[in-house]
């Protein structure tokens, strides 16, 4: 009988090898002046007007950095 090739394993990367997106977190005042204006952005500034809201800001979509 002829010998057949062994199982050929495919390594995983480890979770730390992976790309990580970072967004910069941004406040109501900044989401006001975007020239490119997202529903994220939008629905924070509109909760933000509200009397006696307090937020500590938004991740802004495009400010995504690979880091």
């Amino acid at each position: 009988m002829s010998k057949g090739k062994g199982k050929t394993v495919k390594k995983k990367k480890p979770a730390s090898d992976r790309k990580h997106y970072s967004y910069k977190l941004v406040l109501s005042d900044t989401c006001a002046v975007c020239k490119t204006p997202c529903t994220r952005g939008m629905s924070y500034l509109a909760r933000m007007k509200q009397p006696g809201a307090v937020g500590k800001g938004v991740p802004c979509i495009l400010t995504k950095t690979l880091g």
